[in-house]
């Protein structure tokens, strides 16, 4: 649509491939209409759809798409004929109070009259030059737009429940994690209390121990806050504010995120719903240019007309009745100066919407490579993680029977601890972060949306 009358042709080329890795098993594209289904958790599919349903930020897009519809009809009503059916009645008593009277035959001092009028007059633009045809393609190409903002608020709206939900699993992940190590503190206390006690351990290991503990119990109540704060938002996402946060259980487990599906970024073009806005909407600034340019060009207007007239006096009563056939033309001789100023201003509005539509598509191609890399290192990462942690639990483990038997020192095994708490708490950032990045992934491909419901050439037109 871009090279639509366009002044010149928008700049929308692409590179042949992406420069990220190739999936080594890609998913079909046909998953990017609904990519939620892909990750294989039925609670994620369910909370989705209840949003689209229900959600107010859902029932907000569809909305604006009415009012949208709304206004494209009436931008092209204005080219129908127009003309409204006015009608008065009056009743008037009259008496003279000093004076003579006078009364004759459509006339009276005195006495009362009554009138009564119908009238309909119509106007009628003939549209000789192509007026019509320029205001239908700015307004089919701006109810497309709006069809598009409505389709990308509810693929967003997707990604955010996704997104949201994984944040969740997260934390509880990261909560049962806490609390795993509020247990091995608080096994770790009593060995040490009881070495205290034999007199095999100093009183201040205790006290260190004891410490930890603490701190890990308070680690426990604020991600329990955290959790609690993240399942309320996401009732509040899908359109279910008014339920208790226990009506929304979070398994404390992450799956591996699905691959990518194989797509060339040549098809950035038609899948992603902002750049189709942005191509919309450039047809619609041309249809603006044609309708700005047709101004200069005279407006012949078609006036017919019908009235009924009675009247009602003393002594007199009559009734007319008229119909009139007119018409008119317009020649906009003194106002060239400034309608060759408002050409400039939309051909200068058209070039923004061009620049527009060629920044969109270098945005999408842009976004699109860098999360399939992304997503690549964070699939690796999980993997190296996953190694990593396994190592430090064994090192731990050991260091605590070494510890038990008296061959390792305290600081030794509290070392060894963190160290594993600290890469378990890398891992499972990283595990989230790997689904978050596959769910930016998939929008970013221009998922989330049917591609079969997309505007087609003919309506943006």
């Amino acid at each position: 649509m871009s090279a639509c009358a366009s002044t010149r042709a928008a700049d929308t080329r692409l590179p042949a491939a992406y420069e990220a890795p190739t999936p080594a098993t890609p998913a079909d594209p046909a998953v990017l209409d609904a990519w939620w289904t892909a990750f294989g958790d039925p609670q994620l599919n369910t909370l989705v759809d209840q949003a689209l349903a229900a959600s107010p930020d859902a029932r907000t897009a569809a909305a604006r798409l009415r009012e949208a519809r709304a206004t494209r009809a009436g931008a092209l009503t204005a080219f129908l004929p127009q003309g409204a059916a006015v009608g008065s009645a009056s009743d008037t008593k009259k008496k003279v109070i000093d004076g003579t009277a006078i009364s004759i035959p459509g006339f009276s001092s005195d006495g009362d009259s009554k009138n009564y009028s119908a009238n309909f007059d119509v106007s009628w633009e003939i549209d000789l030059f192509g007026r019509l045809w320029a205001t239908r393609r700015a307004a089919n190409a701006e109810m497309a737009a709006a069809r598009l903002d409505y389709e990308a608020a509810r693929a967003s709206l997707a990604a955010s429940v996704a997104d949201g939900y994984f944040q969740a699993r997260g934390l509880a992940i990261q909560l049962e994690d806490a609390r795993a190590t509020e247990k091995i503190q608080a096994e770790l206390y009593r060995i040490v209390n009881i070495r205290a006690q034999r007199g095999l351990a100093a009183s201040s290991e205790a006290d260190r121990v004891a410490g930890d503990l603490s701190a890990s119990r308070s680690n426990v109540a604020q991600l329990e806050a955290e959790l609690q704060a993240q399942r309320r938002n996401l009732l509040i996402l899908v359109g279910r504010a008014v339920e208790p946060t226990a009506n929304l259980p979070v398994d404390a487990s992450v799956g591996t995120p699905p691959e990518p599906p194989g797509v060339v970024p040549g098809e950035l073009l038609a899948r992603r719903p902002d750049v189709r806005r942005a191509e919309a909407m450039l047809v619609s600034a041309l249809g603006r240019l044609d309708y700005a340019k047709l101004a200069f060009f005279p407006t012949f207007k078609l006036t017919p007309g019908i009235g009924l007239q009675k009247s009602e006096q003393p002594g007199y009563s009559a009734t007319t009745q008229n119909w009139t056939i007119g018409a008119n033309v317009s020649v906009p001789v003194l106002d060239i100066p400034r309608l060759l100023s408002e050409v400039k201003a939309q051909d200068a509005r058209t070039e923004q919407a061009a620049i527009a539509y060629e920044k969109a598509v270098q945005t999408a191609y842009g976004e699109a490579e860098n999360s399939l890399v992304q997503l690549a290192a964070d699939r690796r990462r999980v993997q190296l993680l996953d190694e990593g942690e396994a190592r430090a639990e064994r090192a731990y483990k050991a260091s605590q029977r070494g510890y038990v038997a008296g061959l390792v020192d305290l600081q030794t095994t509290l070392n060894n601890e963190q160290a594993w708490r600290s890469v378990r708490s890398q891992e499972t950032a990283a595990q989230v972060q790997a689904l978050r990045r596959a769910v930016q992934t998939y929008k970013a491909l221009g998922g989330g949306w049917p591609l079969a419901s997309a505007p087609t050439n003919k309506e943006a037109r």
